[in-house]
């Protein structure tokens, strides 16, 4: 049950890149159920068009359109249509993300590359091409960080690396945005149950032994991450910017190589 009154985002626009599955699908969701207007932006047209079917199971408007967030180009077009149809936007989450398990003496320059490009690269595309279109002053602005940001884990020097910089181009974009009315802020999730994250860092057997470690010996919802992500565009956090919120159970305070070591079966048992 949302602590939210119905109809807290109306009239609203917000722009979710990575917007057809997982978390950033449960965040548009639930801004849907609150009446925002939602666009939703990732590469695969087919699983945009059934996510698209299913938000619009709400009542809002919905619009989806397939893009790169690499592509610079692509995410300015994105933005100018979304402003066509909807007006200024109220709302942007920068949520795209890659992610595999690799050691760093193994792995190619090109598949460091794409994290960066797919994850820092493609947060600062989606901030950028959004600036001229935002409601100004009330936009705001939320990405989706990670514990790797703050803390260093074997197999992840790549997304350690992005989402570190992620995270500071948060508070550098902060300083220089809020003048305008333009709040920009974060959330770093822990594993969140039932998304392709979670699964291509898990070890299946070993996930049961890990989330006991955990100070809240469990993993997170995607409805918990949604509601957070309710709040930090909510009257509630109207005086908070360029901040991460570490909605991950205590993870990161058993440090990223500990929590590996469990999540990663190969590291496990090697």
């Amino acid at each position: 049950m949302s602590i939210f009154q119905p109809g807290l985002l109306k009239g609203q626009t917000a722009f979710i890149t990575g917007g057809s599955s997982g978390i950033n699908f449960g965040i548009a969701r639930r801004y849907a159920e609150h009446g925002a207007n939602v666009v939703i932006l990732a590469r695969n047209p087919e699983k945009l068009a059934k996510a698209r079917q299913e938000l619009e199971k709400t009542g809002a408007r919905i619009l989806d359109i397939s893009a790169d967030v690499r592509d610079f180009a692509a995410l300015q077009a994105a933005f100018a249509q979304t402003r066509e149809t909807f007006g200024e936007i109220d709302i942007v989450i920068a949520g795209a993300a890659g992610n595999f398990l690799a050691p760093s003496a193994q792995m190619s320059a090109n598949a460091f590359a794409a994290v960066i490009g797919i994850d820092l690269l493609g947060t600062f595309n989606t901030f950028r091409a959004s600036h001229e279109h935002l409601r100004k002053p009330g936009a705001r602005l939320l990405v989706i960080s990670a514990p790797q940001a703050v803390n260093p884990a074997p197999m992840q020097t790549h997304a350690c690396a992005a989402k570190a910089g992620i995270e500071s181009l948060v508070k550098s974009m902060a300083i220089e945005w809020g003048p305008a009315g333009v709040r920009i802020n974060g959330i770093s999730p822990g594993g969140v149950e039932g998304t392709e994250g979670l699964q291509r860092l898990s070890a299946g057997g070993l996930d049961d032994e890990f989330k006991k470690t955990l100070p809240i010996p469990r993993y997170a919802s995607v409805d918990e991450m949604a509601d957070m992500a309710l709040a930090l565009v909510s009257p509630l956090s109207a005086y908070m910017t360029g901040h991460i919120v570490a909605l991950d159970g205590g993870t990161s305070l058993l440090g990223g190589s500990y929590s590996l070591a469990y999540l990663n079966g190969r590291n496990r048992q090697s």
